[in-house]
């Protein structure tokens, strides 16, 4: 059928202790589904989370203009001090959102997005 956001939020969250917010959102700019585990710290008010996600969603435009030289873009790690925010492109319309604890193992968590998505039949 289709991906079950809330359901993929909800494994993406479980997954790994290290992991803060998982999220989907849309092209417009809006979270669709999931958000910040109940136990962590927030860092971001949720004006800027907004801006964090439109600044997502412009990073995957600029990359998409390379894509044919390059390929799809399949996933962006961007490292801070604070926290580790992974993106995962899900369609052309939803992009897969992260947050972790820095230096947590992203490409474990960025495997599990990617099988979670291909079980999908996407």
């Amino acid at each position: 059928m289709g991906i079950n956001h809330d359901e993929l939020t909800k494994k993406i969250l479980a997954l790994d202790p290290q992991v803060r917010f998982a999220g989907v959102a849309n092209n417009k700019g809006e979270l669709v589904a999931g958000g910040q585990k109940d136990d962590v710290e927030k860092l971001l008010a949720e004006d800027d989370v907004k801006m964090s996600i439109h600044y997502a969603l412009q990073k995957r435009d600029l990359y998409t203009n390379l894509a044919y030289r390059i390929g799809n873009e399949t996933s962006s790690i961007t490292e801070y001090e604070k926290v580790t925010m992974i993106t995962v492109p899900i369609s052309s319309s939803e992009l897969f959102l992260i947050s972790t604890e820095p230096r947590a193992d992203y490409l474990k968590i960025i495997d599990a997005v990617r099988s979670e998505l291909d079980s999908t039949g996407d």
